[in-house]
Formats: structure tokens, sequence, C-alpha cells
């Protein structure tokens, strides 16, 4: 599976090419699927860019979404969204239009707390996992961890050189678990981890919101653009 991720923390000052409002969206979207995206996650934007769990945001970004493609989408609920964890599942519980599913970053405080405001709403969990934290460690203490719907294996902070180690590493460090992993990277790891995802046979993502540039190092116009050249890489094998 190919999930593309719209937008992530980015806002208009890293690239023109990353969209914010619901339209722009809905039209990214658009695009990435048709060039071959399998599944949409996105960080819904307040009208000055910043990363929201309102409902008056995440409802009309997931309406627009929706209105343009027939695959599953997912959104943030990222402790900069709203660093209170009781907060952040007040606001999933205020929710009027539900995601197909929603990522919990396990090392932030509070995920246990978020985690179950989503379930209880029926939205699938992506249970975050980065590299350089303790998030799988807290994750093989969770009671939660066989309810979630995947395990996002996320390669943060590495070059393109280190990429692949540090993704073989943080894999070895998850706990045993049953649930689908999705393997990737960004900046630069971004396309070295694609790769090791695709050779071992891992659901993996892409986007601006992983990376502004495409393999050959040009800067990407969309993620329709991305999404195209994760569909026909065959960059160098993983190490």
């Amino acid at each position: 599976m190919l999930q593309v991720c719209l937008n992530g923390a980015r806002t208009a000052a890293d690239s023109a090419a990353v969209p914010l409002s619901p339209a722009a969206l809905a039209e990214a979207a658009r695009q990435a699927v048709a060039a071959g995206a399998e599944d949409v996650h996105v960080h819904p934007k307040t009208p000055c860019g910043q990363d929201s769990l309102s409902p008056r945001v995440v409802g009309p970004a997931l309406e627009a979404i929706r209105a343009a493609v027939d695959v599953p989408v997912g959104v943030t609920t990222g402790a900069w969204a709203e660093p209170d964890p009781a907060r952040r599942a007040e606001r999933i519980a205020s929710w009027t239009v539900l995601p197909d599913h929603a990522s919990v970053n396990w090392h932030e405080p509070g995920a246990e707390t978020v985690a179950a405001a989503l379930l209880e709403r029926g939205i699938g969990i992506e249970a975050g996992l980065r590299s350089g934290t303790d998030g799988a460690a807290r994750f093989a203490r969770s009671p939660l961890a066989p309810k979630v719907l995947r395990v996002l294996a996320e390669v943060t902070g590495t070059d393109a050189r280190s990429a692949a180690a540090t993704a073989r590493a943080l894999l070895a460090s998850l706990p045993p678990h049953g649930r689908p992993v999705l393997l990737h990277g960004e900046d630069g790891g971004a396309w070295p981890v694609l790769r090791l995802a695709l050779d071992l046979g891992l659901a993996t993502r892409i986007g601006i919101a992983d990376t502004l540039l495409l393999p050959d190092g040009r800067p990407a116009a969309s993620n329709a653009q991305l999404v195209a050249a994760a569909a026909a890489f065959t960059g160098p094998p993983s190490t």
C-alpha cells in the first residue's frame, strides 16, 4: 500500500507545493490518487497555516478530500496541534466528520488517552513509532497495541547514508504486535527508506510532508509527482 502524506507540518514558507486549504488539499489528493496513492494522510490547517484538531478545521478538510477521492483518509493528532492530551481527546470527541484513521505518536505524553478517544469514535489508529524515541518501548507496554490499525514506523532525522540502517534498527526494535507496518522516512532518508520498504514488502508513504525532492534531487512540483516517482522507483538497493 502506498500512502500519500499531503502536507505534514510544512507551510507555504517551505514550498509553494504545500497544499493548505481544503480545496487545495482535495485537488492534491485527487492528483495523488490518480498517480497511484491508495491512502491519504493530511494535516488540516487553519487559514494561517497552523495544524489544528478543531472540528471547524478537520471537518471541511475531510469533506473536500472525500468529494475528490474514494480512498481512506487519515489525519494527525500530533501534540504540536494541541499540547494538552485531555484537550486533544476533547477535540476528537467533538469531531462532526470522522477520518478513517488518525496517527498517534506513541512517544508523546498522553498517547494512550488520545488513542482511547479515537477508538471510542471508531477511528482506526496509526501507531507512530519514531526512531530516536521511546515510542516502541511504550507501545510494547500498551494494552491498546493489539487494537491499532497499523504501526507507522517513522525514520526521522537521518541522511541518505544512514537511513536504511536506522530503519532496520527501528523495525528490529518493534515488539510483537501482529499489525501491518507502514515504513517511511523523511527528507534525506525518504527515498532510501521507501526503497527498503519496497524490498521488505511493507506498506510505505511519500509526499510533500516527507520530502520536497524527487529521487534525482530536483524539487517536486506536487504530491502527485512524488507518488508517480515512488510508483516507478528503481533506486539503489537498500543496505
